[in-house]
């Protein structure tokens, strides 16, 4: 047994433009921002919608010269699910734990204490993205506190990270 105790975080969808998910995601299933922010290092925007019995989806949307989502864009310009968040609570031990599986994780990120990650590529999860995560911060999406914009705000303008 290779367990590594995962524990569902959330999944993202990915888009040309976040604002054409929210008829779906938020008006029509309900979910309420509690979050955002862009990357300008990897080019990318995101939304964290959060639904009624604590569910989580992660919307992104490609910003100028994305090297992070483009290759994905590029096989589905419509978009789809781009990945699959599980929360360990020592990403080491999953790294150990994926590679005894006989999987070779990728994009292996262990430099920040704030947000640990790694993933295990589509090819070798049968077409999911995966991503194992740990964090210090521990952050409970159906307590956090209203975002200091509006949505509207935010996409408009955009700027750096707040919320999960």
């Amino acid at each position: 047994m290779f367990g590594v105790d995962a524990r569902f975080d959330h999944v993202a969808h990915a888009a040309r433009s976040i604002t054409s998910l929210l008829p779906l995601y938020r008006d029509l299933l309900g979910g309420e921002f509690i979050g955002g922010g862009d990357n300008p290092r990897l080019g990318f925007r995101t939304v964290q919608l959060r639904f009624a019995g604590g569910g989580r989806v992660e919307l992104l949307e490609p910003l100028a010269n994305s090297c992070f989502l483009e290759s994905f864009m590029r096989r589905s310009p419509a978009g789809g699910l781009h990945h699959v968040t599980f929360k360990v609570d020592d990403i080491e031990e999953a790294l150990s734990a994926v590679r005894s599986a006989g999987l070779e994780p990728f994009g292996v990120n262990l430099e920040q204490a704030s947000w640990r990650e790694l993933f295990v590529h589509p090819r070798e999860a049968h077409g999911a993205l995966i991503q194992l995560a740990s964090s210090e911060v521990e952050w409970d999406p159906a307590t956090a506190p209203p975002p200091p914009i509006s949505l509207e705000d935010f996409l408009e303008r955009g700027g750096a990270y707040f919320g999960p």
